[in-house]
């Protein structure tokens, strides 16, 4: 086992309860007193533990032995309080998403010019799939259930809307600006952002087999990095 297995009183057992139902990803774990805060840091050890368990093994072949080990949680405390393994899943997803979209939200695109903040945006996109492989591997696993888990997911659908609202923001600047075409679904854009960076971090492997190139290696991505970045601003750029 790793870790002593932690005994947890009644009190802090329901704590950790309401966390995992509830979500604290973007709570300050300093303003919480001592007992949440100690149910906020298991909560992020099992979450951890759960993670590298499914990004390894995905849905299907990871073991609750295995994540209950890597936590040092007792296995029946995760059975009773977390869910079962459908539901630490989905805990697990809605983590990694807010992940990226705090992130997202660190740049303050609102505060810079249109055309510089959609090259940070892109930029901070294809960067966070080259850095975050179980991210990638957990959005393989999803889309092989066709989503299933993520539809009963009430948190995730809202974290999009701050984000399109901020590239409708910058879409709109620029073409207020004479630098972007008007027009432009804020939506669409998302969607090509991300499938340009998806695609080649998911299939790097394969790729560099196939051209007998790293694909992985820094140069190769951050020649991809760039050429990512101009695919987006040349669609988006009003022709002259």
């Amino acid at each position: 086992m790793v870790g002593a297995e932690i005994q947890l009183s009644a009190m802090l057992k329901h704590a950790i309860h309401d966390l995992m139902k509830t979500g604290l990803g973007g709570v300050n774990s300093e303003v919480l007193d001592a007992g949440a805060k100690r149910a906020f840091d298991v909560r992020e050890r099992i979450l951890e533990a759960a993670l590298a368990e499914f990004a390894t093994n995905g849905l299907g072949g990871a073991r609750v032995n295995t994540i209950a080990e890597r936590s040092g949680i007792n296995k029946r405390f995760l059975y009773e309080y977390v869910g079962n393994k459908e539901a630490l899943w989905l805990a697990v997803l809605e983590r990694v998403y807010l992940d990226m979209r705090k992130g997202e939200q660190a740049l303050k695109l609102e505060a810079v010019d249109p055309e510089q903040g959609m090259r940070l945006l892109v930029r901070f996109n294809f960067r966070f799939h080259a850095e975050h492989p179980e991210f990638l591997a957990m959005l393989n696993e999803e889309n092989r259930q066709h989503a299933k888990n993520l539809a009963r997911s009430a948190r995730v659908p809202g974290m999009y809307s701050p984000l399109i609202h901020t590239i409708q923001d910058l879409l709109g600047r620029g073409a207020a600006a004479g630098l972007f075409k008007t027009g432009l679904d804020p939506v669409q854009v998302y969607i090509s952002i991300a499938a340009l960076s998806y695609f080649y971090c998911s299939n790097r492997y394969t790729l560099s087999t196939i051209f007998d190139r790293d694909f992985g290696s820094p140069r190769e991505m951050l020649q991809r990095e760039e050429h990512v970045i101009e695919v987006v601003m040349d669609h988006l750029r009003l022709s002259r």
